[in-house]
C-alpha cells in the first residue's frame, strides 16, 4: 500500500465508517461523544505538530483574515436575522428559550462552546482535514466540498435530519473560509458565532443528544 492509498483508506475509515458506526451506538454513546472528540483532536493535533511540512503558524495566526472579513461578517449578520424571524415563526415556544429560561447555562455556553467543542471540531475537519488530505485532494474545491460533507455526517449521530442539513451548510462555509484565510483562529471565531446564535435561538435543541458541548 502506497501513501496515497494510505491515505484514501484512513479517510474513509475516520470520517466515514467512524462515524457510521456511532450512528448505529449512537444510544449508547451519549456521555461519550465529548470525550471522543477530545481524543481525535488530540490524535490529529499530534500528527499535525510532527508533521515536518504543517505549517505550525496556522494554528494560531489569523492568516489572510482581512480577505474573508467581510464575507464572514455580513453572511453572519444576514443569516443570523432571518434565521431568527424563520424559527420564531415555527417555534415559538423555543424561541431564545435558553437564555431566558436558563441564563446561567447559556453564559456558560458562551464561555465553554468554543473552547470545548468548536475548537476541536475545527481543528479535525478544518487545519488537520486541509492539510493530512491534500495531496489525495489537491483540489481546493474538493477539499472544501468533502471537509463540509464529512463535518454533516459526523452529525448523524443526533439522529436528525436538521442537524445534519444545518452542519453541512456550516460546513460549506466553515469550510470556505479556511481555504481561502489558511486560519484555524478565524474557522473558530466564524463557528463559534454561528454555533452560538443558532443555540441562543433554541435552534441548538437538535445539535443535543445528551451533552451540551
Amino acid at each position: 500500500m502506497n501513501a496515497s492509498q494510505y491515505r484514501w483508506c484512513e479517510l474513509v475509515f475516520v470520517f466515514f465508517i467512524l462515524p457510521i458506526i456511532a450512528y448505529q451506538f449512537r444510544d449508547h454513546l451519549n456521555n461519550w461523544l465529548f470525550p471522543a472528540l477530545i481524543i481525535l483532536m488530540t490524535v490529529c493535533t499530534h500528527l499535525l505538530l510532527t508533521d515536518p511540512h504543517f505549517k505550525r503558524f496556522r494554528l494560531t495566526s489569523l492568516g489572510e483574515f482581512s480577505s474573508v472579513k467581510k464575507r464572514l461578517f455580513t453572511t453572519f449578520f444576514a443569516g443570523a436575522m432571518f434565521s431568527a424571524m424563520l424559527y420564531g415563526l415555527v417555534s415559538q415556544g423555543n424561541w431564545f428559550s435558553l437564555p431566558l429560561n436558563s441564563p446561567s447555562d447559556w453564559l456558560l455556553l458562551l464561555i465553554a462552546y468554543p473552547i470545548l467543542s468548536v475548537l476541536p471540531q475545527e481543528l479535525i475537519f478544518r487545519s488537520y482535514f486541509f492539510h493530512r488530505y491534500k495531496r489525495i485532494l489537491p483540489n481546493k474545491n474538493n477539499r472544501v466540498l468533502l471537509s463540509a460533507l464529512v463535518f454533516a455526517l459526523a452529525h448523524c449521530v443526533y439522529d436528525n435530519w436538521i442537524a445534519v442539513a444545518l452542519s453541512f451548510v456550516g460546513g460549506l462555509l466553515f469550510s470556505y473560509t479556511y481555504a481561502h484565510s489558511r486560519s484555524l483562529a478565524v474557522c473558530v471565531l466564524e463557528h463559534s458565532l454561528w454555533g452560538l446564535w443558532m443555540f441562543t435561538i433554541g435552534i441548538g435543541q437538535y445539535l443535543d443528544s445528551g451533552v451540551k458541548f
